[in-house]
């Protein structure tokens, strides 16, 4: 047991660090109230602890190194401008989480959107293909098309229910099970 000073309560309390994820939760509030006042080195600690498995999700959902880099720096410049709001009722890392899923998929839509008001679907990119940088079930999740990859990566990776994945797709959950069926038979076929 050890004493340690509270930033949200401004008292020192016992505590036990029982475990490294105490601990990294511990580093991550005060590197949160630190960046809070502006403290860019702060700041940069929390980008050097997270950007690596921010990246990692990105590019599960984009299926594509530019678009994750892209979103992943969208992720922290969003980040750095909303971090005030940040209460700390939940885990740092899981608002992190939310917030990265958020700025991937606006990311993607994006894109998407873009090609699709510059270029004829004939000319443009396929944002489907990726170059194959992971192993294994990573490997194969980014050739699956783009809606099955998404669905497949937030619900059977992340954790995210139908109904939650509807609502950030604004689709209906029915799709979101469809697809989410769709990646698992393409998968087996690519096994």
């Amino acid at each position: 047991m050890s004493n340690r000073y509270c930033l949200f309560t401004g008292k020192t309390e016992l505590s036990v660090l029982t475990s490294p994820d105490d601990a990294h939760q511990l580093l991550d509030a005060v590197l949160v109230e630190r960046a809070k006042q502006g403290d860019k080195t702060a700041f940069r600690q929390l980008y050097d602890q997270h950007h690596r498995r921010v990246y990692a999700l990105c590019f599960r959902l984009a299926g594509q190194a530019e678009l994750a880099e892209e979103a992943t720096q969208e992720t922290f410049v969003r980040l750095w401008q909303k971090l005030p709001l940040f209460d700390g009722k939940s885990q740092f890392t899981t608002w992190l989480h939310s917030l990265t899923v958020n700025q991937a998929l606006s990311c993607i839509k994006k894109h998407k959107s873009f090609w699709t008001r510059m270029l004829p679907a004939e000319l443009a990119p396929d944002l489907s293909s990726a170059p194959l940088e992971y192993d294994g079930l990573d490997k194969l999740i980014l050739r699956l098309p783009e809606r099955a990859r998404i669905v497949f990566v937030l619900y059977a990776l992340e954790g995210y229910q139908h109904d939650e994945i509807a609502k950030r797709l604004s689709i209906a959950q029915g799709t979101s099970k469809a697809q989410y069926h769709r990646a698992k038979q393409l998968l087996q076929e690519m096994i």
